[in-house]
């Protein structure tokens, strides 16, 4: 029970403080034992980007076990601050952002390169949310390139892992079956269409990626993909003072080609958590229609403001390779679903948020749930690239109209697939010759978006119906 009510009807409390509205667990909104459970499994998604720290930073386990602790803070951020999305990385920009590193040395280069990537999109997102240009720039970016990133980053995540030498070829059962059973629970319409009617489905539904990552690791235990856990008890010991030697104070800051060669994955990074924004948003209206006892504020300056200000303390304090991002979409999906329920089974979208990462921010600190999760970290790693790639692929076909728009978009995807670390360069440039070339009716002069449906899809009735009524 919180100790500051909700009136009914209004916005959850809060303590005003600048663009922000702070909300404290316990005070502003009640512990929610749901979003408890979640967090003790799912935190160890949080614990997956430490291959990654270790392969391409050069880190040792201890220093990036410190690194997630500067993320747990970040996590919690969004639901103190009033925002109502639950947050997470930059998921789908993960393969481009590995892709852009490759071109570095693993140490104090690629520790010097992610630096200059941060605190450029530090910089977009702090721009953009204090000038309220975010939307608009969005606006400008042809259809066909924000979906052709879009297809590409999914593409790029899915090949990562179906590579020979990837994790399908190292963890064949525990990938394809936990993917299997992850899918089905999230996006099946079979399953979905026995929710009303089977409690038990109802209750698996409420615990998201949760069922399929625990079956892919005790499939990866039982067929030895990945070694039995060495349970530890106590409290986790993380090197802060060795974490030190692998930020840019000790390393020293990246030289200016290293900054000019970082843009283009920083703006394909923003188009992409752009893109999380409004699907989080579309979300939460949804359920804010259900539900008359809570007023939901959707401010998307607000939400620029706090990843700017969480990559920020990345780049200085742990550069993080999936970039700290607006959205997690398959915990943020399964917080909705809880909170349209009713008021009973969730009192504020900020009690289910809130919850949901100060306690996998606790979970951190115990040491059984951390080494009993620590042999299988890639498998959750691998099953979030898995799922981001499918919703990127569906995300990203559903928002072009036309095959020629679905021509270029599909150019742009294999560009920036491409196992080359100047991908994202050629993907951008590639996307914008193309919309100037094939998608625009007009070559010269001003563009006029009406005259699109002269070139629309034959299949398309009513732009047929447009047409002969011009001609």
């Amino acid at each position: 029970m919180a100790l500051i009510q909700r009136t009914h009807g209004e916005e959850q409390p809060y303590w005003g403080f600048g663009p922000f509205k702070i909300r404290l667990p316990g005070v502003h909104y009640r512990i929610e034992m749901p979003e408890v459970i979640q967090g003790l499994v799912m935190f160890v998604v949080g614990l997956a980007i430490i291959p990654l720290l270790e392969k391409y930073l050069g880190m040792p386990y201890e220093a990036a076990l410190a690194f997630t602790f500067i993320a747990g803070i970040g996590y919690i951020l969004p639901a103190m601050l009033g925002v109502p999305l639950v947050p997470g990385w930059i998921t789908p920009a993960i393969p481009v952002v590995l892709l852009y590193l490759n071109g570095f040395e693993p140490g104090p280069e690629a520790i010097k390169a992610l630096f200059a990537l941060q605190i450029e999109v530090t910089l977009i997102f702090l721009i953009l949310g204090m000038t309220g240009w975010g939307s608009k720039l969005v606006d400008v970016i042809p259809n066909s390139l924000k979906s052709g990133i879009i297809i590409g980053a999914g593409i790029a995540a899915m090949m990562g892992e179906l590579k020979v030498g990837g994790r399908i070829d190292a963890t064949p059962y525990s990938l394809i079956f936990g993917s299997i059973i992850s899918a089905y629970v999230l996006f099946s319409l079979s399953f979905k269409n026995v929710l009303d009617s089977n409690p038990l489905a109802k209750k698996i539904a409420n615990f998201g990626m949760v069922p399929g990552m625990l079956i892919a690791m005790v499939i990866g235990w039982g067929v030895g993909e990945y070694p039995m856990p060495e349970i530890e008890w106590g409290i986790t010991n993380p090197n802060f003072s060795l974490m030190l030697d692998y930020l840019v104070f000790s390393t020293g800051f990246p030289e200016w080609d290293v900054y000019l060669l970082a843009i283009p994955t920083a703006i394909i990074a923003y188009v992409i958590a752009f893109g999380d924004i409004i699907v989080g948003f579309t979300l939460v209206k949804r359920i804010d229609h259900i539900r008359d006892d809570e007023k939901i504020e959707t401010d998307i300056d607000r939400v620029h403001l706090v990843t700017a200000l969480r990559n920020g303390m990345h780049a200085f304090l742990a550069p993080w390779p999936a970039l700290a991002g607006p959205l997690w979409t398959a915990a943020h999906a399964t917080v909705a679903e809880r909170y349209a329920m009713g008021r009973k089974a969730m009192d504020s979208i900020y009690s289910g948020g809130g919850t949901f990462w100060i306690t996998g921010l606790v979970a951190l600190f115990i040491l059984p749930l951390v080494t009993l999760f620590k042999p299988v970290l890639p498998i959750a790693l691998s099953l979030t690239l898995v799922l981001t790639a499918y919703i990127c692929i569906m995300v990203g076909m559903e928002q072009l109209k036309n095959s020629t728009e679905r021509g270029v978009a599909g150019i742009v995807a294999v560009t920036l697939a491409m196992p080359d670390p100047k991908s994202t360069v050629f993907a951008v440039v590639i996307g914008l010759v193309l919309y100037f070339l094939i998608e625009r009716p007009r070559l010269l002069g001003k563009h006029d978006p009406a005259d699109e449906i002269i070139f629309a899809d034959p299949v398309d009735d009513k732009a047929k119906t447009s047409q002969t009524e011009k001609v």
